[in-house]
């Protein structure tokens, strides 16, 4: 299956997914902490909850917030937390280690309000101290700053004991993510321990809803942690066993094994769902986009990249290579129904919709001037075959398929697709240094439609994979990044919706789904598609915390 990670670096240099912060305020959602040490529920013989974020095969006893994906799953949430915690697949947003944020002085300075009843689980209390060591930390070492803050930031001061403000050197009101969803450490402990990268310590002092109550290679244990500032939470244990591949993990989940899992089960209707109290909800997470490298003669050429769009079958490749689990891609680049919002009024549906036109597209390669050869390929007027690689990442199975079909579609309106499997390294490689024609990749999105155009669009981005460059762009990028009206940040993303339609930088597929599979026999409140109060998948970090404070355990 295709997995993406979501490399994150920003604005100016670098790679990002960050989370819009559209206006003032703390947001709209709250933490439900109603059922936190709600008594009898939560008895010594509650059965323990068992999540299974992913297949690791085994764990190394690795907490360390600033090590990032090599952490162990619930480092960041469980034990670490951040300010706060934004929804990817509704609006809500929740206040964690602070309780609101403001912008001022032109959108140059974020204020933060922190929580005063919050204490390290070694009992000392909770203070701006503690987030304005962190931010030095990331500034002392830099290597370990691996969402750049400092780069867009020049101080970090705390005013008083809970209120922190953040100063920007230039007004970037989307990065704020990027502040308010870094993980706080105790500077109590973390001062004397040197470079973060390379810190190794077995008994973690944390702040979240969990303690670490035990730890193997092949599985640990969290503890709930009665001091929580949200109150105890509603279940007492949680097992994280490890498992060596995804048919042992969906064997598990098949069986009633697992109460909270985020892997793909095929035929998961007859497979899973068929049981009762097993669910699964597959929400959209990302756009999966098929790259094209503009800096290649022919795929530079509009009519080409049209004739490309056209020529394949979105709904084919979506039921047979990705298993039915997702929909076609919307033309704009919005992820629906998530931006439904923001979708521009005067765009009509044959526009957000792409239409699957064979006959179509030979005609707008006809027009161009290009011509078949004797192998029924088309070949443009400077005499070149429209002959492209596509490349993608070996073993992801979905994504291998799609790619597959994708080839004999468009061998079928005469252009000519190899598909070129690669291991994960060598395409990340490749696509990082433009080393290719046609690729198969993630986006990077976020609550808001920004963070996916400033990925994929802004000439300064580190994953501007296919290498577009429009100052109008960029401009209207910078429009919604400076401003924190909602008016004029949705003027600007209808301008970069209209690049998509009319430009097709690159060409949207399908939608990368969240994997999700729960089991309602022991708790209940679980996110559905009608209460996605959050994201829901156990891998979607820091989000579990906020599953896991709204649970119920089955009397």
């Amino acid at each position: 299956m295709g997995k993406w990670s979501k490399v994150s670096w920003l604005a100016g240099t670098s790679l990002a997914a960050v989370v819009a912060l559209a206006g003032c305020g703390s947001g709209g959602g709250v933490v439900n902490s109603s059922n936190a040490g709600s008594g009898a529920s939560t008895g010594a013989s509650q059965k323990p909850m068992v999540m299974l974020v992913s297949p690791y095969g085994s764990f190394q006893n690795n907490f360390n917030p600033f090590q990032g994906q090599s952490a162990n799953p619930g480092t960041n949430g469980f034990i670490y937390q951040p300010l706060y915690y934004f929804n990817l697949v509704g609006s809500q947003s929740y206040p964690l280690l602070a309780t609101g944020y403001a912008w001022s002085n032109n959108n140059l300075t974020l204020t933060v309000n922190l929580r005063q009843n919050a204490k390290w689980t070694d009992g000392q209390p909770f203070t701006s101290k503690d987030v304005v060591f962190t931010f030095d930390l990331l500034k002392k070492y830099p290597a370990a700053d691996t969402n750049a803050v400092w780069q867009q930031l020049s101080s970090v001061t705390a005013q008083g004991d809970y209120q922190v403000q953040f100063k920007f050197k230039k007004p970037n009101v989307p990065f704020a993510n990027y502040i308010l969803e870094t993980d706080i450490v105790p500077e109590h402990i973390w001062a004397s321990l040197g470079n973060p990268l390379k810190v190794t310590l077995t008994n973690w002092v944390g702040i979240g809803p969990y303690t670490l109550s035990n730890f193997t290679s092949q599985g640990y244990t969290f503890k709930a942690n009665p001091n929580y500032y949200l109150g105890k939470p509603p279940i007492n244990e949680i097992l994280n066993p490890a498992y060596n591949g995804n048919d042992s993990a969906d064997l598990a989940l098949v069986k009633g094994q697992v109460d909270w899992g985020g892997v793909m089960i095929p035929s998961v209707e007859s497979t899973y769902a068929k049981t009762p109290h097993n669910h699964y909800w597959y929400p959209p997470e990302n756009v999966v986009m098929l790259y094209t490298n503009l800096k290649d003669p022919l795929l530079s050429q509009l009519p080409v990249r049209q004739a490309i769009s056209m020529g394949i079958d979105r709904n084919v490749i979506t039921t047979k290579g990705e298993y039915g689990y997702t929909q076609p891609a919307s033309a704009t680049g919005l992820i629906m129904p998530n931006n439904q919002s923001w979708l521009d009024p005067s765009l009509s549906s044959s526009q957000t919709t792409f239409q699957y036109n064979p006959q179509g597209a030979e005609k707008i390669l006809e027009k161009a001037g290009y011509k078949k050869n004797s192998s029924g390929i088309f070949t443009a007027p400077s005499g070149q075959p429209l002959n492209f690689t596509l490349q993608v990442v070996s073993g992801w199975s979905d994504w291998d398929a799609s790619s597959a079909l994708i080839s004999q579609q468009l061998k079928q309106i005469g252009i000519n697709v190899t598909v070129q499997q690669e291991q994960y390294g060598a395409y990340m490689s490749n696509l990082q240094a433009h080393k290719y024609q046609l690729a198969m990749s993630w986006t990077n999105p976020g609550p808001t439609p920004y963070f996916l155009y400033q990925n994929m669009l802004s000439s300064t981005s580190g994953w501007n994979l296919e290498q577009y460059s429009n100052p109008t762009t960029d401009q209207a990028l910078q429009t919604f990044a400076s401003t924190t009206n909602t008016s004029q940040q949705q003027q600007a993303i209808y301008q970069l919706e209209q690049v998509m339609v009319k430009q097709l930088p690159s060409i949207p597929l399908f939608y990368g789904p969240y994997w999700y599979e729960y089991n309602d026999s022991h708790f209940t409140g679980w996110p559905t598609p009608n209460n996605a109060y959050v994201t829901p998948s156990p891998y979607a970090w820091p989000a579990p915390a906020v599953v896991v404070m709204n649970l119920k355990p089955v009397k």
